[in-house]
């Protein structure tokens, strides 16, 4: 017979006995615990357990890391009582600029646009005038669009294929929100049209009001260019935009829901400008543009446009954007200006970075340096310095290395809107790129007349080219 547990209680050891006056079969009444006095703490309850009657045993330790476990039965902790990581997820990412040159960045899963520009912003030291804009280029299709400020940089590379070589590129973009500022020439009148329910003598003014407002909206019409789905050949039809999507007519320029077809929404499409639409798609113009749906399976998807000039083109696009973004844009527009009393888009000059504002102008030519306190004088010490950098700049080495001087090299070679042997194309998509605002220009070598220049501007939505015969 085993003897009882050293430490047990009397009758530990023993088997239960039955009640009723001691009989055996019957189970007896269990005793009460006996209290402690008034103002003590009860004795701490025996942690340890009896299995079979005979043996006591320390309670089973819970496993503190159940998922190192192969059985689904340790894990004592449940997954809902876990704390959730909100850690956010970061990722890197290639911004290149103008030369090709790239800089690496790692953002977090929910930054902006807006915030990846004002980051390269600082990291260069670049003035920040509000249309510093981040783009998408899909290298493959030969396609381009700038990436609204709101939108998630991470959700628009995502939808990137794997074996596709797209681009982020990191530039100006003068005309981002330019219509806000003069709408009367992105929406020409012969484009535009109104309800019946709308006053047909609506200034222009009041368009943008009616692209934000959901209750009324103009209509853009005209003709494009349109590829056949799975053919080669292009069709011109008569197109017409609403808030629902861009309808084409069946039947000449009828406007009546019988002959209007559905051709495409813009609520799950981003609308791409065609850098390359001769080449590839052969395109009967140069002013193409394209909707892509966010999840493509690749050029199949595509809705391919083409317009017969660049102001029709502009208009398309700019009321698209407008459609569907709406109130959105006009925030994105306006963000910058907030929480700055008295001023208007028009009247803020631009903002400099951190490390602009923390200079100050010095003249180090006496004896003692001093800080130049007189704006006037400070302006006119950063041109004399300006024009003293240049002509350090027309140094050259010759071909044994050393630096000699060239007296005859003018001046507008170290500017950056002079660009040499580039030809007429080339210029007309650098100023593209830049947006056709009013004043946009370059000069460029003129490949007719060797001894003369070019001057290519941007005015009226339309890029013009002028002659400099040096005197």
């Amino acid at each position: 017979m085993a003897a009882p547990w050293p430490g047990a209680p009397p009758g530990a050891g023993r088997e239960a006995e039955p009640a009723g006056g001691g009989s055996r079969g019957a189970v007896r009444s269990p005793r009460p615990l006996p209290l402690a006095p008034s103002g003590e703490p009860p004795p701490p309850p025996d942690r340890r357990k009896k299995t079979d009657g005979k043996i006591l045993e320390i309670p089973a330790i819970p496993n503190p890391f159940p998922e190192l476990c192969c059985s689904p039965f340790a894990s004592v902790f449940s997954a809902s009582l876990l704390p959730k990581a909100t850690s956010r997820t970061k990722q890197v990412i290639k911004v290149y600029s103008e030369d090709d040159s790239s800089k690496a960045l790692e953002i977090p899963s929910d930054i902006t646009a807006r915030d990846v520009c004002q980051l390269l912003i600082l990291k260069n030291h670049y003035i920040d005038d509000h249309n510093w804009t981040l783009f998408e280029e899909l290298t493959h299709t030969g396609l381009e669009r700038p990436i609204e400020d709101h939108e998630l940089v991470m959700e628009v590379q995502s939808n990137w294929g794997m074996e596709e070589e797209n681009k982020f590129y990191f530039r100006k973009n003068y005309a981002k929100y330019e219509f806000f500022k003069n709408p009367v020439g992105f929406f020409p009148d012969h484009m535009i049209s109104f309800s019946s329910e709308t006053n047909a003598t609506v200034k222009h003014s009041g368009i943008l009001q009616m692209f934000l407002n959901s209750s009324t909206y103009p209509e853009v019409h005209g003709y494009l260019h349109a590829k056949e789905q799975g053919k080669k050949s292009w069709k011109k039809l008569y197109f017409v935009l609403r808030r629902s999507g861009l309808y084409f007519s069946t039947k000449g320029t009828s406007k009546e829901p019988r002959h209007l077809q559905f051709f495409c929404e813009f609520s799950n499409s981003d609308i791409y400008m065609s850098l390359t639409g001769r080449k590839i798609s052969g395109a009967p113009t140069s002013y193409g543009f394209c909707f892509k749906p966010n999840k493509s399976g690749g050029t199949r998807d595509l809705k391919q446009l083409c317009a017969d000039d660049e102001q029709s083109r502009t208009c398309w696009m700019t009321a698209i954007r407008l459609f569907k973004y709406g109130m959105q844009l006009y925030q994105n527009y306006m963000q910058p200006y907030q929480g700055r009393s008295g001023c208007s888009p028009l009247s803020v000059t631009p903002m400099r970075s951190i490390s602009e504002n923390s200079l100050v102008a010095m003249d180090f030519s006496g004896h003692r340096s001093r800080i130049i306190e007189n704006p006037t004088e400070a302006l006119s010490v950063a041109v004399e310095e300006g024009l003293a950098w240049r002509r350090r700049g027309c140094l050259r080495l010759n071909s044994h290395g050393s630096p000699i001087a060239m007296s005859n090299m003018a001046i507008h070679r170290s500017q950056s809107w002079f660009h040499h042997k580039i030809s007429r194309d080339e210029a007309q998509r650098l100023i593209l790129q830049h947006g056709l605002v009013d004043g946009v220009f370059l000069v460029r070598d003129s490949q007719s007349n060797p001894k003369t220049f070019v001057l290519s501007l941007s005015h009226g939505l339309k890029i013009k080219h002028f002659q400099i015969v040096p005197s």
